[in-house]
């Protein structure tokens, strides 16, 4: 079982994938689909990784939306129909 220091590694490195692609600018980012893809996937780990974090680690950094990165995996991941390129790009850039 991953614990969550394994898990915070998870998701530095999935920034880390994002980054290396979003630099490269939402034009890129709208018109490769294979970049979106990418960029999706790493945010879906993210998420994953935000969700199995410890409550009691949850609890020490109220400041980071630990529930709405999970949120967001399940509609990556659930409702694929429903992904909105503008959304997923608001998010990378914030």
């Amino acid at each position: 079982m991953r614990d969550n220091r394994e898990r915070l590694k998870d998701i530095l490195e999935a920034i880390d994938g994002i980054e290396k692609y979003a630099n490269r600018g939402k034009q890129v980012f709208e018109q490769d689909e294979l970049i979106q893809i990418w960029i999706i996937h790493h945010l879906q780990i993210i998420g994953e990784a935000s969700a199995a974090m410890s409550q009691s680690f949850i609890a020490n950094y109220p400041e980071i939306p630990w529930q709405d990165m999970s949120d967001f995996r399940n509609v990556l991941v659930h409702e694929y129909f429903r992904v909105d390129t503008e959304i997923v790009w608001n998010v990378v850039v914030r």
